[in-house]
């Protein structure tokens, strides 16, 4: 077990856990040229980062309920910026996003707007208030704050359905990226991911899921960043290319245009025998971007949900102190912008790669039959994630011919570009680890709640602290695995199971959260009301226009959070006037709780 002065000599810890990784990536290489397969290059990848990671959490176990709900109270703050980083930057950021920028264009943006700015939200409205506050999770937030059992529960049941809804995607990703490496079908493969996932979390709780976490987040920026600076000098883009995105965007307009994007298109029976979840190279005019209000309004959401999902709050109950939780937001915004800023250049820099007649790696205009031989294709298409044919007959792939599902756009792209396979063997790792480690969080989020609010607080407040954390532990495991199974179903994709857990969040979540520290006349009722109110009208439209209802207001299946938390304002608001006032004790610990200096207002758990 890691003790004494560990905490002092992290810089040097992860210093020389990152030299070691990057002498692993060399040692890949050098075995790459020596005739190591691509398969065990990815093998090797995922298990040596699986396996380092389960170690980290092994050697954090602990059997103290202050280390395993917020690691002790002591993560410093640069170190628990990249913790939240990698604990923010899910499989969604890392897998998926970039793939949601190549199909949908701009309009994709407002997720880096909003899921960006929702970190000001956090460092000016909650995370320092929270900190002071004291407590272990957000229900035990709503539950103290507002009193009452039935508020408590209420929270966990929001928290329950929102990191339910958000884990089911990461381990969809890890299924996805497993089931490419060790070549096993996804629908076993991700329970592989889940297995990699409580390895890091089952023991140490949130102290193993912080050192683990900081450990990923290494590999995952190493991953992102390292393809992007080689593909873009290997096109001639610079080798930091952020600040010619412009140009190259232009550049896909014109090459566009030249093979005729939009003139040719695709008949129902084209269309039938692409397989499920695939699309192609064509002009999105989706809800997302097709008005200034779609984009305002989800990137609007997103922010809103950043600052209600539990796990994300979680992360700053973690620090020394509320000045260290309110600095480690800073940190946390660095280090998400360093992948952040680079998702729109991959995406640019994987179409050229595809579409550019003038790069090697360009594939429109040639044979259909000399695609279908290209080895990165039969790949990916083995996984049903790529896709050609030849629809009108001539033999030649034209735009509308090749698909791709959003999955690929990152993890294929270095093989696409012609990188050797170690890049795509570390693209993979690092696909892993920011799924990994934002389902770890999830998974403690949910587990946590259930064990110390549910359990703990309403059922057996009496509970020793190993049967405690017993339960926790058991619950980490059926909570994994009923995440793994609803994964293996495919019901929707990583990123809108994604964007449907920041609507779930902020609908019952954002408004209690913001008008408990910042509204003393808030109270039990109003609180009670604003929760199931605005979940159950969130949850009511987002079924509704599933059905094919017709959208209010320009409010999307994307966007059902607006609808949901102005549901949970209105009813808060006008239920609390409408009732008695807190009493003096809990309108005092609410004026305490905005004061930065002090002892927490719930001292010892």
């Amino acid at each position: 077990m890691i003790k004494g002065n560990f905490i002092d000599n992290l810089p040097k810890v992860y210093g020389i856990y990152t030299g070691g990784f990057l002498a692993f990536i060399v040692i890949m290489a050098i075995s790459e040229q020596m005739g190591m397969t691509a398969k065990a290059i990815g093998i090797a990848f995922v298990a040596f980062t699986v396996a380092i990671y389960a170690i980290i959490g092994y050697l954090s176990r602990t059997a103290q309920a202050d280390a395993y709900y917020v690691a002790g109270r002591q993560v410093p703050t640069v170190f628990n910026g990249m913790a939240t980083a990698a604990d923010w930057m899910s499989g969604a950021s890392f897998v998926a996003m970039a793939g949601g920028i190549y199909f949908k264009g701009y309009g994709y943006m407002a997720l880096l707007v909003g899921w960006t700015g929702g970190y000001v939200l956090v460092a000016s409205l909650l995370a320092p208030y929270l900190r002071k506050f004291g407590c272990y999770t957000v229900p035990d937030f709503i539950g103290t704050r507002y009193g009452g059992n039935l508020s408590r529960f209420l929270a966990v049941v929001v928290l329950t359905v929102a990191s339910f809804t958000y884990v089911t995607a990461q381990i969809n990703a890890t299924g996805t990226i497993a089931s490419v490496a060790l070549d096993i079908p996804f629908q076993y493969a991700v329970y592989v991911g889940l297995v990699s996932i409580l390895l890091c979390s089952m023991l140490g709780g949130m102290r193993g899921v912080t050192w683990t976490q900081v450990a990923q987040y290494i590999v995952l920026i190493i991953a992102y960043l390292l393809p992007v600076f080689w593909i873009s000098n290997k096109m001639g883009a610079g080798f930091f290319p952020h600040f010619m995105l412009a140009d190259e965007v232009a550049r896909i307009a014109d090459l566009e245009a030249q093979f005729g994007l939009g003139t040719v298109t695709n008949s129902a029976a084209d269309l039938a025998t692409v397989p499920k979840g695939l699309a192609g190279i064509t002009k999105a005019h989706s809800a997302v971007n097709a008005t200034p209000w779609a984009f305002i309004s989800l990137a609007l959401a997103m922010m809103m949900g950043t600052a209600s999902l539990p796990h994300v709050m979680m992360r700053y109950f973690t620090t020394p102190s509320v000045k260290a939780a309110r600095k480690s937001v800073g940190w946390s915004l660095f280090f998400i912008f360093l992948l952040y800023s680079s998702a729109p250049m991959l995406a640019t820099l994987s179409k050229l790669s595809l579409i550019d007649p003038n790069l090697a790696t360009g594939i429109i205009g040639k044979s259909i039959s000399e695609v279908q031989a290209i080895d990165w294709y039969q790949n990916w298409n083995q996984a049903n994630l790529m896709f050609v044919s030849d629809f009108n007959g001539n033999g030649t792939l034209e735009l509308n011919e090749f698909f791709m599902g959003g999955k690929a756009v990152v993890l294929a792209t270095p093989e696409i570009a012609g990188l050797p396979y170690v890049i795509s063997g570390l693209v993979a790792a690092g696909g892993m680890a920011a799924a990994m480690s934002t389902a770890d969080g999830l998974i403690l989020a949910i587990a946590n709640a259930l064990s110390h609010d549910l359990y703990y607080k309403i059922i057996d407040p009496k509970a020793e602290t190993a049967k405690r954390l017993v339960v926790a532990r058991v619950l980490l495991v059926v909570i994994g695995f009923a995440g793994a199974t609803i994964a293996a179903m495919e019901i929707q994709g990583i990123l809108g199971s994604v964007i449907w857990a920041f609507d779930f969040a902020m609908s019952g979540l954002f408004f209690p959260l913001v008008l408990g520290v910042w509204w003393k006349r808030a109270n039990r009722e109003g609180a009670i009301a604003g929760m199931a109110l605005g979940l159950a009208s969130g949850m009511g439209y987002l079924i509704w226009v599933r059905n094919g209802g017709s959208g209010f207001l320009g409010i999307t299946q994307l966007t059902f959070g607006i609808f949901g938390s102005a549901v949970s304002l209105v009813s808060m608001v006008v239920v609390s006037l409408m009732t008695s006032e807190p009493d003096a004790a809990t309108q005092k610990m609410v004026d305490e709780v905005r004061v930065p200096a002090g002892k927490s207002i719930l001292g010892k758990h």
